[in-house]
């Protein structure tokens, strides 16, 4: 059986379906509790649960999450809530010099298993300390895991697998999915970390990307095909571990790929993918790696600033044309 709902109320479903299934799991942070999260993806967890596994914290980010370390050592598996992305430069030594390496340190002793799910990204004029994309540090870190899912039914299945898995995972939810709507199964099953997925085939070039830029990557692809470029798109769903066998494969398909990311272009994401490419398969390259990304500044607060900054499905189209132009 299946029912249509939101990319949010997707995550808060996962979420109460493991909790009823195990109860080691416990979920943390900044008004989770009575208020039900910022985005409201722990609403009504806390009169189910209690407040002895949906705890109300602090505005303390380095306390809980260091607590959740802690926890996730001594057998539970905490889902710690960060309201915006952009905070967890106040948790960079408990995420990633305490949880990320404990298992290496410690061997069979200690395991960290601890989700630190977080709202990224830009589109709501939030401004420069609230809209930020900052996957590609954690991404530079042996031993997190993170997700980047762009639909309501990966958001599900990927929580689940996130939540079991006994290494530390960062969960990226970018705020412009909340409200997107998808028919997704009612008890969805775990989906497997590190497999990409075709979501539109295509022959002439491959579009790479995730999150938020999945979505205008499909809509890019929808309007190059109507001009008879015919694009495939592969969401990563995952970008640690990375599934640049998928990516390979299309490549070598198509001789070409664009590569689309929200965060700023130096030292992102979409520069890590390329060079992983250029190892893989420059043989079979008919044009050069291209990608798409946010300007090197700061993320405006003023709408029109953001929009100029911030990539969309029209700057994939630009440069999608481009390529196939070479």
């Amino acid at each position: 059986m299946t029912q249509t709902i939101t990319y949010c109320e997707a995550l808060r479903t996962a979420v109460d379906q493991e909790m009823r299934r195990d109860e080691s799991i416990i979920v943390m942070g900044e008004d989770i509790g009575v208020y039900g999260g910022a985005f409201g993806v722990t609403r009504g967890l806390l009169e189910k649960y209690g407040s002895s596994r949906v705890i109300d914290t602090p505005i303390s980010e380095s306390s809980f999450v260091g607590a959740a370390v802690g926890a996730a050592m001594t057998g539970c598996r905490p889902v710690v809530e960060i309201m915006f992305m952009d905070f967890v430069t106040l948790v960079m030594d408990q995420m990633v010099n305490q949880a990320a390496k404990l298992h290496y340190i410690l061997g069979q002793q200690a395991i960290c298993p601890m989700v630190l799910r977080t709202a990224a990204g830009g589109g709501r004029s939030y401004g420069p300390t609230h809209s930020q994309s900052l996957e590609a540090w954690f991404m530079h870190v042996p031993g997190i895991k993170v997700a980047a899912p762009a639909t309501p039914s990966d958001a599900a299945g990927l929580l689940k697998t996130a939540i079991r898995d006994d290494n530390p995972v960062l969960f990226l939810e970018h705020k412009q999915l909340y409200s997107q709507r998808q028919s997704v199964a009612k008890n969805v099953r775990p989906i497997p970390f590190g497999k990409a997925k075709r979501v539109v085939a295509g022959s002439d070039l491959t579009i790479v990307a995730y999150s938020w830029m999945a979505v205008e990557a499909i809509r890019a692809a929808a309007e190059l095909a109507e001009a008879g470029i015919h694009a495939e798109v592969l969401d990563l769903r995952t970008l640690c571990p990375l599934d640049i066998e998928s990516i390979s494969e299309s490549v070598k398909r198509t001789g070409r790929v664009l590569i689309v990311e929200e965060g700023t272009r130096t030292g992102g994401v979409s520069g890590e993918i390329g060079f992983q490419l250029f190892e893989a398969v420059f043989d079979y390259l008919d044009a050069p790696i291209k990608r798409v990304a946010a300007e090197d500044v700061p993320i405006p607060a003023a709408a029109e600033l953001e929009r100029a900054v911030l990539p969309n499905s029209g700057d994939i189209v630009a440069a999608a044309r481009e390529l196939v132009a070479l």
